[in-house]
């Protein structure tokens, strides 16, 4: 729950990670479970236990929040 507003979480068809869609301060983002078969740090974490949950907004990550702390990735321009 978030904002006191519900969202449905859900699976993707590939590799069965957990993805939610959501809005907050006015902004789409979606969150989306690590990955822990790809070659990051956040993927180490992952497989070592550490939740490890990735942010994007509009297809771009915009942060991470892993071990309970959000990095946020610097925005391109």
């Amino acid at each position: 729950m978030l904002e006191d507003k519900s969202f449905p979480v859900r699976v993707t068809a590939k590799r069965k990670l957990k993805q939610v869609d959501f809005q907050f301060n006015g902004r789409d983002l979606r969150g989306l479970e690590q990955n822990p078969e790809t070659k990051s740090r956040w993927a180490a974490m992952a497989r070592s236990g550490k939740k490890v949950m990735q942010f994007l907004e509009g297809g771009r990550y915009v942060a991470v929040v892993a071990d309970g702390k959000v990095h946020f990735y610097p925005r391109k321009e």
